[in-house]
């Protein structure tokens, strides 16, 4: 674990928090209410918040990115961003003060969805194929990392950018062979396109040497130098969130209905057990607890950084995650 020094005076006992008056903690999520941000809506739903003394209203975002400046300049107290990007956000404003806390996508959902038919199953297969990626696209941006962990001759590939809207029915068109994009989201949009889904190949980046983690909860660290016990009575709300939404994906995805009455039901509870299945419940995770990360692969993650991003300082993990609001080990889901 990285050191618990981070925040010395910190207790982390949020038995306390309940019998105080309910502290407000609106929650900036990292996206639309879809399948994937079940959990939270489920701890408000179950009371799991209110039961903590919490008072949380959730807002949605624009992108993996949208959490991190919301948070470090006190609009929000927490929120749910993409580590790597918090990595280089902290690079460049080391004194900002924000930190991840909980780590939720134990693997990224960084991906290649590519098609059998098309001759792409394995990494490999990319060689003298075309590769569809919108160039902001986040998956797009470790295409180096990846070449790198599995010996990919990118010179074979050809690279063709593609606008976002157009990247999964360019894969279903059959013009190019496989695009970037995140494992749950290109995967189903593939599919409503009509494409058989025994037909669509899922390459996860994190199962093939790209050690990188995914999005974390992130805190506010002058917000939680001063409320400790609600940072953690949070975050053991979102593991609950988690827990239920583990037991029973359907009913989580209902949760999320009174905040998005227009939502496609069947296509986020798609979403949800994808995410669940590849990102968030991993076998790390099952072994090692929720929330945690393990050291020496976050610091891989760390190195590996540097082939897509060249740091303005030396890279110090302690700035980045914290385990400090956590209980030992990790919350277990089993």
């Amino acid at each position: 674990m990285i050191q618990r020094t981070i925040f010395t005076a910190i207790g982390l006992s949020a038995v306390a928090v309940a019998a105080q008056a309910q502290t407000s903690m609106p929650f900036a999520l990292d996206w639309r209410f879809e399948g994937p941000s079940a959990p939270y809506f489920v701890a408000i739903q179950e009371g799991y918040f209110a039961d903590a003394g919490l008072e949380v209203e959730i807002t949605a975002g624009q992108g993996s990115l949208d959490a991190i400046p919301k948070v470090a300049t006190g609009a929000f107290p927490i929120g749910f961003a993409d580590i790597n990007s918090l990595i280089k956000f902290l690079d460049q404003n080391p004194d900002a003060p924000v930190i991840g806390a909980m780590m939720v996508y134990d693997k990224p959902p960084f991906a290649i969805v590519g098609r059998r038919s098309l001759g792409v199953e394995e990494p490999l297969d990319l060689e003298g194929r075309t590769l569809g990626a919108p160039p902001p696209d986040g998956a797009f941006a470790q295409w180096p990392i990846f070449v790198a962990e599995t010996g990919i001759d990118a010179s074979t590939v050809t690279i063709e950018p593609v606008g976002f809207p157009t990247r999964e029915p360019s894969l279903a068109e059959g013009t190019v062979d496989a695009v970037t994009g995140f494992s749950f989201t290109s995967f189903l949009n593939t599919s409503r396109l009509g494409v058989p889904e025994d037909d669509i190949s899922v390459i996860l980046m994190a199962d093939h040497g790209v050690d990188l983690y995914g999005n974390v909860i992130i805190v506010n660290t002058d917000f939680a130098e001063a409320n400790p016990d609600s940072v953690s009575a949070f975050l053991e709300a979102v593991a609950k969130g988690v827990i239920d939404t583990i037991a029973d994906p359907a009913a989580a995805v209902e949760a999320i209905m009174p905040f998005n009455p227009a939502m496609d039901v069947e296509l986020e509870l798609r979403r949800l057990e994808l995410a669940l299945r590849d990102n968030i419940v991993t076998d790390w995770v099952l072994a090692n607890g929720m929330g945690t990360i393990d050291v020496d692969r976050f610091a891989n993650s760390i190195e590996q950084i540097r082939l897509t991003y060249e740091y303005q300082n030396e890279p110090d993990a302690s700035m980045f995650f914290t385990d400090a609001f956590l209980p030992e080990g990790g919350f277990p889901l089993e």
